[in-house]
């Protein structure tokens, strides 16, 4: 995969303030020109980003069998900043404006740091699967947030599938925790908070450079923090390597905060955000899958049902118009 025309497009990707994800600035919602096979190579690129993000939280609780959570965390952050800076180095990327530093704080804030750290707390308690369902109103929280960065008034219809996927996801939380929420759906309602905002933030700024970009920098940003941190996690916290651990660690690290954010902004960049979207709607159930064939969870009926409700309601906001 050469990531050289993803380094020098000019074009960029910019907040759907309807679906709080990203589409390509002034170019509508599907690029022009574009021919039948690049189409389909975008497809493919864009369904293995999907495939990437669905494999993290089975991928973390695999790293946790070996490493603590903050060990975990920083670790994965560290290494994949190394991933990054390389990529940005080769490839004589020039360094963002001044301008920019700010906002590329809030997305290593929310993407390299909060979301990680909250999610892996609450997975140390929670199955996989629980936090899928829960994490699933991800797409729902960014629009939300989306909307009030940039001042949009959505539609009632958004408004409403937004707030009837959030009363299932809570539903589903309080009848699964007996009536309480938990210490880990508190981590993982944490974690749509911070991550929603520093999607938002990495939207705005993919308008000015590759969303690929925007992480590659945030995790570079990072790394001050995250060396040191991992290097004092790991004197605290007892590390058991193991296969599991290892290649739970690697994945997080490399396929899930880098190339899989490659992959998915190719993807998207190629087929537009309609139908790049539609692939994304299924990341909270192939994530209920790798928790039965890789974990050996057990799905309760109301984890898939409420994942596919989520799912209804994503797709009526991305249909909805303002």
């Amino acid at each position: 995969m050469r990531l050289d025309s993803s380094a020098t497009a000019q074009t960029g990707i910019a907040v759907n303030t309807q679906t709080g994800l990203a589409t390509e600035a002034g170019g509508g919602t599907e690029p022009d020109r574009v021919s039948g096979a690049e189409r389909r190579f975008g497809t493919l690129q864009a369904a293995l980003g999907v495939i990437a993000f669905s494999l993290t939280f089975p991928a973390t609780a695999w790293g946790l069998e070996g490493f603590g959570p903050w060990s975990l965390v920083a670790v994965r952050s560290a290494l994949a900043a190394v991933i990054a800076g390389g990529c940005l180095l080769a490839l004589r990327v020039p360094v963002p404006g001044r301008r920019h530093w700010g906002g590329l704080a809030v997305v290593a804030a929310g993407v390299v740091f909060g979301y990680p750290l909250l999610t892996t707390l609450a997975l140390e308690t929670s199955s996989t699967a629980h936090a899928a369902v829960v994490v699933g109103l991800l797409p729902l929280t960014t629009a939300l947030l989306s909307a009030l960065r940039t001042g949009a008034r959505p539609s009632r219809m958004f408004w409403g599938a937004a707030l009837a996927g959030a009363a299932a996801v809570i539903a589903f939380t309080v009848w699964q925790s007996g009536g309480a929420v938990t210490s880990a759906d508190a981590y993982l309602f944490g974690a749509l908070l911070v991550c929603a905002a520093g999607y938002t933030e990495g939207g705005r700024l993919a308008r000015v450079m590759p969303g690929w970009q925007v992480v590659g920098w945030a995790l570079v940003l990072s790394l001050p923090l995250s060396l040191p941190g991992a290097l004092v996690a790991l004197s605290y916290e007892p590390v058991q390597l193991s296969a599991h651990s290892v290649a739970g660690l690697l994945w997080v690290a490399a396929g899930s905060q880098f190339l899989g954010l490659v992959v998915w902004y190719r993807g998207m960049a190629a087929i537009g955000i309609p139908r790049a979207s539609q692939l994304q709607l299924a990341q909270p159930l192939l994530t209920l899958v790798w928790s039965v064939l890789l974990l050996g969870e057990q799905l309760t009926p109301a984890a898939p049902l409420t994942a596919a409700a989520v799912l209804v309601c994503i797709a009526l906001t991305q249909r909805a118009r303002g």
